[in-house]
């Protein structure tokens, strides 16, 4: 028993040790993403890939423990031969998906031709066709499930056309941005260090929550929505932009979701709500608060009641706007 119980702690602290090895952060702000990685060297040697799209002068190392930089190379990156082949690969991919959509829609206009020829005979009782009806209906049935058959593949080949296009953009961003490897030399050969840099056009996309009671004020609550590409990756979400980042409010955030960065209390005046089919609405809104909100999609709330989307077009510090259907 002893031995075991021995055995299960040296695997548990094997794991941690492991999972421990490498994490990875981003933040995302109103501009652009903040990304920190913190991994351990191999032999002395780590090596970062840095995209394209990170801003000039924004990588940070710093060692970690009793680590000891001894060097940093900025090289080219390896993987350009690699991304070039892969791009290669996802095109015929693509291709292929692209020429299969062409046959579904030839299968589509024969069963969709088929079906309409069944439903529109006229029913004869022949000696070879004692139950014309009962033929009718199974023609049409058969032309149906067929149709059925070719709109679900064509929706499950235009899913991996789409997952194909993200993946080459991808690809094609990285070569475009001209990426590079940041080779660090350390000690001891198991250092640790703290990756840091920032990305430009990696920002969150604001909406908004407008909720109204009667009170003469708004309760405006501010949302980003998260960029894809950060598979693995820690998510998190600030308000502010990636100049402003030291000191920030920061959110935790969930891949795919919206991340809740601020609410305001804001003053609202000569509001106006319709009560006919198509109810209008108008309220002008004053940004009290002291920082720029800006433009995005947006959702109304009355006591309550969910009274449409607008386009939020944004409002400075102390500036007011008109907001309404009217």
């Amino acid at each position: 028993m002893n031995f075991i119980t021995t055995m299960a702690i040296l695997l548990l602290a094997s794991a941690t040790a492991g999972f421990a090895a490498e994490s990875r952060n981003v933040t995302f702000f109103s501009d652009g993403a903040l990304v920190e990685v913190e991994t351990v060297a191999a032999k002395g040697i780590v090596e970062i890939s840095l995209p394209g799209g990170m801003l000039p002068e924004s990588l940070r190392i710093r060692p970690l423990g009793n680590a000891v930089i001894r060097n940093v190379e900025m090289l080219p990156s390896r993987q350009e031969g690699k991304g070039a082949k892969e791009l290669e690969q996802l095109l015929e991919q693509k291709s292929r998906l692209q020429d299969r959509l062409k046959a579904l829609e030839t299968r589509e206009e024969i069963f969709t031709a088929a079906a309409k020829s069944q439903s529109g005979k006229a029913p004869r009782k022949t000696k070879t066709n004692p139950e014309p009806m009962q033929s009718i209906r199974q023609g049409t049935e058969f032309a149906i499930a067929q149709l059925e058959a070719v709109y679900t593949a064509r929706r499950k080949t235009e899913q991996e056309i789409r997952r194909l296009d993200v993946r080459i953009s991808s690809i094609k961003k990285g070569a475009q941005g001209g990426t590079t490897v940041a080779r660090v030399a350390l000690a001891p050969k198991n250092g640790r260090i703290r990756v840091r840099y920032a990305l430009g056009g990696e920002g969150w996309t604001p909406c908004y929550d407008v909720r109204l009671n009667n009170s003469g004020t708004a309760r405006l609550m501010l949302y980003g929505q998260l960029p894809g590409g950060f598979a693995g990756y820690l998510l998190h979400a600030s308000p502010t932009s990636v100049a402003d980042s030291s000191g920030a409010q920061v959110v935790h955030a969930e891949a795919g979701s919206l991340a809740k960065l601020a609410e305001y209390r804001l003053p609202v005046r000569e509001e106006s709500f319709g009560e006919g089919v198509r109810s209008d609405y108008s309220f002008v809104v004053t940004n009290s608060s002291q920082v720029h909100l800006p433009a995005g999609g947006a959702s109304l709330y009355r006591n309550g009641e969910y009274w449409g989307r607008f386009r939020f077009e944004g409002i400075s510090s102390t500036r007011s706007r008109k907001i309404g259907n009217q």
